[in-house]
């Protein structure tokens, strides 16, 4: 599944279809009337039945064109059955006769069944060209915010890691405070990479270099010095959209504790694979009392914090998962269902 990218998609996330209930409905409403179609032409000259059409063949023939089309605009293969049964429906009228005859009908309406087959192709390469159109524009914007938040927010981690060189040069540092500037220089080395592998993500969509499974080790790592934060995985062969989302949660999770529970001690991360879904859980032991903060919900009704987990929740919602936050006994906990 899609981790999250930009504001809209998971990794790999299964975006629900709610145009499709029309398109598949289409089809299957080509193949039934076709299949019909055909049956009642056949059965012609197998009750010995000739000569009978009546007006209620160009009620039907124009309905199959259209069906055709349908089709063909939707999925061009089922489009060969209500083709072929325009192509025999003259066999009502003209069975048994002269096979020339026989053969002159079917060609000729052939030539209207492929008419309707190729006005529905022209129709699906106009939705093609307009689907294209509306993902490279959306790209072409995402990209143009990416780059300009990459530039702006460079420039302010730049000036951060300069100074906190800077402030390690200073002669008789205390360990303590030398050890503080070290962990935030590499903070801002990793605050720059993510910037640059954001932008370069969204100019290659293979974002074969996206964080996953293998880079929460290194953010539970530097996440602070007075956290103790224990990390459990038991999540194999996790598709790389999969993988990328757990790396967001978790990201996004220790972020929330970070700003609402900076007294917090202990940190538990666990992932865990059930089935076809990927459960990830992060709790805090939330810290003393009196320094607990109004606690983000993760819903856009929520008190206090930015929008990040309440992006999450929506976006897994969308994608058949979920994302719940909440008091878990004297801290908080942040829950994930992503489906793989």
């Amino acid at each position: 599944m899609p981790g999250v990218q930009g504001a809209a998609a998971v990794p790999g996330a299964r975006v629900p279809r709610r145009p499709g209930v029309p398109r598949v409905s289409s089809v299957y409403l080509a193949l039934a009337g076709g299949t019909g179609s055909m049956l009642v032409t056949a059965a012609h000259p197998l009750t010995g039945t000739t000569g009978t059409a009546g007006w209620w063949l160009f009620v039907e023939a124009p309905a199959l064109l259209v069906l055709t089309a349908l089709a063909a605009r939707r999925a061009p293969a089922a489009a060969l059955v209500p083709a072929l049964a325009i192509s025999v429906i003259l066999l009502r009228m003209i069975w048994p006769g002269p096979p020339s005859l026989v053969l002159a009908g079917c060609a000729g309406w052939s030539l209207g069944a492929a008419g309707a087959a190729m006005a529905g192709l022209y129709l699906r390469s106009l939705d093609g060209h307009r689907r294209r159109a509306v993902e490279q524009a959306v790209r072409d914007q995402r990209l143009a915010l990416a780059r300009d938040l990459h530039d702006f927010v460079a420039h302010d981690v730049s000036g951060m890691l300069v100074q906190a060189q800077a402030a390690q040069l200073a002669p008789e540092l205390p360990a303590q405070a030398a050890d503080a500037l070290r962990r935030i220089e590499a903070g801002g080395h990793r605050a720059m990479a993510s910037l640059d592998r954001t932008v370069h993500m969204l100019n290659e969509p293979a974002r074969s270099h996206s964080p996953g499974l293998d880079g929460l080790r290194e953010l539970a790592d530097g996440f602070s010095p007075a956290v103790r934060v224990t990390l459990a995985i038991d999540a194999d062969d996790l598709s790389r959209e999969s993988s990328a989302t757990v790396y967001r949660v978790v990201s996004e999770a220790l972020t929330n504790v970070r700003r609402h529970a900076p007294g917090a001690t202990a940190v538990n991360i666990n992932v865990t694979k059930n089935g076809d879904n990927v459960h990830v859980h992060v709790d805090d032991d939330g810290g003393p009392p009196q320094r607990r903060p109004p606690r983000s919900t993760g819903r856009t009704g929520r008190r206090g914090g930015g929008f990040g987990l309440a992006g999450l929740a929506e976006v897994l919602g969308a994608a058949g998962g979920s994302l719940s936050a909440g008091a878990h006994g004297g801290g908080w906990r942040v829950s994930a269902v992503i489906p793989e």
